[in-house]
Order: structure tokens, then C-alpha cells, then sequence
């Protein structure tokens, strides 16, 4: 049986509060539990207020770069550049696209220093920040000059680690996850694969995993570690969604176990409930009787400003009521014909956002009244 784990989680099925029952029952051991979000680490804490009231003295909560940093750089840096024994690293700079640009060619392309031709520029800003897409790689690097210092430190810190949210980790971070496996007691990670809103970082770099593959990372890369561990079971079932948006969001991803309601959870009789197709023409009506929380790609989209509105990826883990959607023009094309393709972006993001509902979806959609749309219900003008 293997000592590390992957749980492939639904939405819905309870991940956080599985990851600190969990920790609670290992008492006698020193946890850490890291994230990628300050959203999620919040999360995580409030999860044990809920269960205990408190924070237990044996487990640390650190986002992922503030553990990266903390313990990946800091204790051993002066060993990857000898300037770094007198300078110090003043934090983070969180990037979106490559950093440390030399110039800009007539093409249009970033050319970033490289590490062997300016240490400095390559991973740090003019403040001495390092930038975020640097930090893992920055690591790697380490430790293959450390002589294993700086993960069997880590080992000694913390008897075992559980990652939440793993699927949002990409390029040098796996190598990371592997470094971790190789030397700590234990590593419990969890996340749901079709919920990859979020990188930490673009790279080339075990591009083939990118998307929320973590599992096939393991399998391909990690076999002699992971083993046996990898569970696509235990949170197979959603504790927020009813069965037909369940039954609907599976759909988007057919290579995944489907997600099943629990059957325990929300049971209203006589209620609202389902997947709905709104006509334009019908969506103040919806909107006035059912007050959904309006779910968007983003700010460019038109909305009914007197109601409240999210955009797909900020509404990640939170849980709503009723919720109606706004679709791109591939999520609606997609609507009509399962059968097209979705970018994994676009894939991602409507599905989180037809499961945030605990009741109802509703979908906003010039539909054509003579088509059967499998597992939507057309929404007929209510007074």
C-alpha cells in the first residue's frame, strides 16, 4: 500500500473538509497543509473552527509559494548563487505571463535573460522580489546542487503533507510534488481535475499535464511512488449538487467517473430544481422570481446589473442556492451539440459554474422550441 495519496474529488463532495478530518485523526504528527489560493487556506482554517473550534498546535496552513519560499529557498539559497548569502529575497511578485524580459523582438516575442547569463535578473525583480513563475524552478535547481538538503529538511519539519487543490499546480511544481514524495513519510493531495481555472504558473515544462492531469503525471512519472494511492472514489460524490446537475456537469467530462449526488443533502420537496434554458426575453422574469447569483466569463459580459454577479473562476468554491449562467458562444454551441469540442478553459469554467448550485441552474439561451435538449428543461414564462 502506498504511503502517498491522490483523491480525485468531485465539486460539491466535500474536499476540504475530508483534508482536516484527516489531519485531526494524525494527532502525534506535524502536518502541513498548503494551497494555492489565500481564498482556500482561509477555507481550510474555518473547516477546523467548524470540527474543534481551534487550529491544532501540529498543523501548519501555508498557501503553496508562501511554503515554497519559506522552506524551499530560504534556508538553503546562498547554495544556488553566493550573492544570495548576503541579499535577501523580499518576497514574491506574482506574474501572469514570462518574467524577467531582456527585450521584445520585432515579432512581437518576450525574450527573457537566461539563468546562466544573469542569475539576478532571470529570477528576481528590481526590488529583489522573486517572480512567482521562477519559484519552483528556482528549487528544482537547488536542489540538485544541495546534496538533498533542503527536502530532507523538510522531511524533518513536517511528517506528512497534504496538498488541497492540487490540480491547479503545473511545470516545476510537479517535479516538487515528486521531490516530496521521494522524501517525506507521507503526501495526501487532493483536487478535482475539471476544475483547473487557476495555474500557478505557465511553462513549458511537463506541458503535457498541464490541464488538471496530475493523476497521469503520477502514473507516468512517479509510479514507484504513488503506487496504489491514487483514489477516485472516496469523493466521487457531490454533497451540494441534485442529480440532475450532476447528471448534466458529468457530461463535460466523460473520461471521469461520473459525479452522483449524495441523496442526503437538500431535499426539498416540491422545489425549483434542475438545469433550465432561459430565453433572453424571459431572464428578468427568472431572475425577479428566483433571485440566482448571475455567473459570467468575465466583466465584458451583459448582466442585469440590479442583481448580484460573479465571474466563473471567482465563484470557485463557494456554493449558491440558484445560479444562472451567461455562456460564451462555444459553451452555447455546446449546449446545442455535445458532441463539439470545448477549449479546456471554457470546459473548466462552465463547470464549475453549473455546480456551484445547491438547487437549480439556469442557462441563458435564445434556444429553439422544437429541439429535446437532453437534461435541460425549457423555463416557461411564470407570472
Amino acid at each position: 500500500m502506498s504511503r502517498h495519496k491522490l483523491i480525485i474529488s468531485s465539486a460539491g463532495s466535500g474536499k476540504t473538509t475530508f483534508l482536516v478530518r484527516e489531519a485531526l485523526k494524525l494527532k502525534d504528527k506535524k502536518i502541513l497543509i498548503t494551497t494555492y489560493t489565500e481564498a482556500n487556506e482561509k477555507e481550510i482554517e474555518r473547516k477546523f473552527i467548524d470540527e474543534i473550534g481551534f487550529i491544532p498546535t501540529n498543523v501548519t496552513l501555508q498557501t503553496w509559494f508562501s511554503f515554497l519560499i519559506s522552506h524551499g529557498i530560504k534556508p538553503f539559497q546562498g547554495l544556488m548563487n553566493e550573492d544570495l548569502f548576503e541579499k535577501d529575497i523580499r518576497g514574491m511578485l506574482l506574474v501572469s505571463k514570462a518574467s524577467g524580459i531582456k527585450f521584445i523582438s520585432g515579432k512581437g516575442f518576450s525574450v527573457s535573460f537566461k539563468e546562466e547569463d544573469n542569475f539576478d535578473k532571470h529570477y528576481f525583480s528590481k526590488e529583489r522580489r522573486i517572480y512567482s513563475d521562477k519559484i519552483s524552478k528556482f528549487i528544482v535547481n537547488l536542489s540538485s546542487i544541495d546534496k538533498g538538503s533542503t527536502f530532507n529538511r523538510i522531511s524533518r519539519v513536517f511528517d506528512h503533507i497534504m496538498i488541497d487543490e492540487v490540480q491547479d499546480l503545473a511545470g516545476n511544481d510537479l517535479e516538487i510534488i515528486k521531490l516530496l514524495m521521494k522524501n517525506c513519510s507521507g503526501v495526501t493531495m487532493v483536487g478535482d481535475p475539471r476544475q483547473v481555472t487557476y495555474l500557478t504558473h505557465i511553462e513549458a515544462k511537463h506541458k503535457p499535464y498541464r490541464k488538471g492531469k496530475i493523476a497521469e503525471f503520477l502514473k507516468d512519472k512517479c509510479k514507484n511512488l504513488i503506487k496504489d494511492g491514487i483514489d477516485e472514489l472516496t469523493l466521487k460524490d457531490s454533497h451540494r449538487c441534485p442529480p440532475s446537475i450532476c447528471d448534466y456537469a458529468s457530461r463535460l467530462y466523460l473520461e471521469f467517473e461520473p459525479t452522483t449526488s449524495c441523496g442526503c443533502c437538500n431535499i426539498v420537496p416540491n422545489i425549483h430544481e434542475g438545469v433550465f434554458l432561459v430565453k433572453p426575453e424571459h431572464l428578468n422574469n427568472y431572475l425577479e422570481k428566483y433571485n440566482p447569483i448571475q455567473l459570467r466569463w468575465d466583466k465584458r459580459a451583459k448582466i442585469n446589473l440590479d442583481y448580484y454577479a460573479m465571474n466563473f473562476g471567482e465563484s470557485k468554491g463557494a456554493t449558491f442556492e440558484r445560479v444562472l449562467i451567461y455562456p460564451t458562444e462555444d459553451m452555447s454551441n455546446w449546449i446545442i451539440d455535445n458532441k463539439l469540442k470545448l477549449s479546456d478553459g471554457a470546459k473548466a469554467k462552465f463547470y464549475v459554474g453549473l455546480t456551484r448550485a445547491k438547487f437549480s441552474v439556469a442557462i441563458v439561451l435564445d434556444y429553439d422550441n422544437s429541439i429535446d435538449y437532453k437534461g435541460l428543461i425549457k423555463y416557461q414564462l411564470e407570472e
